[in-house]
């Protein structure tokens, strides 16, 4: 049997667990897109989705992995937070659009009682904890400050108490975690919010099919945001 043209296979679209895809289940909704059963049922272990749409199929994914998975060809789109994009700087991801989801923001923070005599500008080196080592290198080189990072993948509030670091980089929403384990944010990195996401070489070999969904969720975002 000869194998089917790649023109002729579903898309895939590849999404985050959790958070960001309860945001992002109204906007599927306005476009028209419902997984199958499966999907939603929190005890399964399937990664791979039908849709009502015989041309798309769904892959559920750690945030992290949205973008690589992507950028490789695994899926022609996705979900991710910019968080992320700036973190791996893909030449193969195109980013068309803003989903206005996943809002919060990256931020520098240290315990409280450091900060109430600490002068960030006055830096010259930093050890800092963080899941995002290469934003966190960008973001102090810009300002002439050397920054020895510790690559943690979670708890990273932890990092002061235990000794790792005196600093932490970390997503930062309502600042309720921060503030439970005595920490306070003293520098903002960047706003995040989730975004559109395709692979550039799908958008060239399928661009009927692709600017379709770009289209489609750009119509979305607009709707929502006109209900808010």
């Amino acid at each position: 049997m000869e194998p089917i043209p790649a023109t002729n296979k579903p898309l895939v679209m590849a999404l985050p667990k959790g958070r960001i895809l309860d945001e992002f289940r109204p906007l599927m909704d306005r476009v028209g897109i419902r997984p199958e059963p499966a999907f939603d049922d929190p005890k399964t272990r399937k990664l791979k989705f039908t849709t009502n749409r015989p041309d798309l199929e769904i892959i559920s994914v750690r945030s992290f992995d949205v973008a690589t998975i992507v950028a490789f060809g695994g899926a022609e789109i996705g979900v991710a937070g910019n968080d992320v994009l700036m973190e791996f700087d893909y030449a193969e991801i195109y980013a068309p659009l803003d989903l206005g989801i996943g809002r919060c923001r990256m931020s520098v923070a240290e315990p409280t009682e450091l900060s109430s005599e600490d002068d960030p500008r006055r830096w010259s080196h930093v050890r800092v904890a963080t899941k995002y080592p290469e934003i966190t290198r960008r973001h102090f080189a810009s300002r002439g400050v050397q920054a020895e990072c510790i690559k943690l993948n979670g708890a990273m509030e932890l990092a002061p108490s235990l000794g790792l670091s005196q600093r932490i980089v970390d997503l930062v929403s309502t600042g309720a975690t921060l503030k439970a384990n005595g920490l306070v944010e003293v520098e903002q990195i960047a706003d995040v919010t989730s975004r559109l996401i395709v692979n550039r070489a799908a958008l060239k070999t399928r661009p009927d099919e692709v600017k379709a969904l770009i289209d489609d969720f750009s119509r979305a975002v607009t709707a929502e945001a006109a209900r808010a």
